[in-house]
C-alpha cells in the first residue's frame, strides 16, 4: 500500500490497480480496507462495518488515488463533499481505442441499466464529464478526464458513448481491438491521477496526485 498521505483525520492512498477497495462476495479478504484497519484499528468504527473509513470508490482493475476517512466526522464531511459534487474535484487519465472529437464538455443522462443516452427522465442521472487529447500513437490515444459528477463507471461509459471505448475493459470495451495492440491490456487503462477537495477539519482544499503506472505510460 502506497500511502501518499496521512493525518488524524484522513489518509490518501494510491490504490493499485487489481485490488478491492472493500471486502464484497467473493473477495472477502486482501481489500484495501483490510490493510487500513490493520494500519489504523480505529478505522474500523468508521462509517459502515462493511466499508470502513470509505467516502469513494475506484474500480477493482482501476488505479489511483483515494481518500479515506479515520474519524466519523471526517467521514461525514467528506461524504457530503463527494455526495454534493461541489468542492470534490477528480482528474483521470485513459487510453482509449481512437480519439474523440468534437465538444471537449458534454453532459450525459445515465439510465438505471449503466448505459447512457440523452432523454431526461426520472430514470436517468446527469452526469458530466470533460475530456482533452493528450497524445495519440497509432490507433489509441492518450486522454485527460475530469468529471463534474461521480457516477459508476462514468468514464467508461462515456468513452463508449464518444466512440472511443477504454482499452482493456471487458464490461464496455473492444475486446478484439485489445487483442490487435502492440501491448495486450491485462486491465482497462484507468487512472485517477488527482484528487482535490476540502480538509474536513481546516476545511483548506487540498489536491493529492498519483502518478500513472508503467502500463498506462507505455500504451501511448
Amino acid at each position: 500500500m502506497n500511502v501518499l498521505y496521512e493525518d488524524a483525520d484522513i489518509v490518501v492512498v494510491d490504490k493499485p490497480a487489481g485490488q478491492i477497495v472493500h471486502p464484497a462476495p467473493g473477495h472477502e479478504t486482501g481489500s484495501l480496507t483490510d490493510e487500513l484497519v490493520k494500519r489504523c484499528p480505529a478505522m474500523a468504527n468508521v462509517g459502515s462495518a462493511e466499508r470502513p473509513g470509505v467516502v469513494h470508490r475506484l474500480d477493482r482493475e482501476t488505479s489511483g488515488v483515494m481518500v479515506f476517512a479515520k474519524t466519523q466526522s471526517a467521514y461525514l464531511d467528506l461524504r457530503r463533499q463527494f455526495e454534493s459534487h461541489k468542492t470534490v474535484e477528480k482528474k483521470y487519465l485513459a487510453v482509449l481505442h481512437g480519439a474523440p472529437a468534437g465538444e471537449k464538455r458534454k453532459p450525459f443522462r445515465f439510465r438505471t441499466k449503466g448505459t447512457v443516452d440523452s432523454p431526461v427522465g426520472r430514470e436517468h442521472l446527469r452526469a458530466v464529464s470533460h475530456w482533452e487529447v493528450l497524445a495519440k500513437r497509432g490507433p489509441v490515444s492518450l486522454v485527460a478526464f475530469k468529471i463534474e459528477t461521480g457516477r459508476m463507471h462514468q468514464i467508461r461509459l462515456h468513452a463508449v458513448a464518444l466512440g472511443c471505448p477504454v482499452v482493456g475493459d471487458k464490461l464496455y470495451g473492444n475486446v478484439e481491438k485489445d487483442r490487435h495492440l502492440r501491448v495486450r491490456p491485462k486491465r482497462h487503462l484507468l487512472h485517477a491521477v488527482e484528487l482535490s477537495f476540502l480538509h474536513p477539519r481546516t476545511h483548506v482544499r487540498v489536491t493529492f496526485a498519483a502518478p500513472p503506472p508503467p502500463d498506462l505510460v507505455y500504451a501511448v
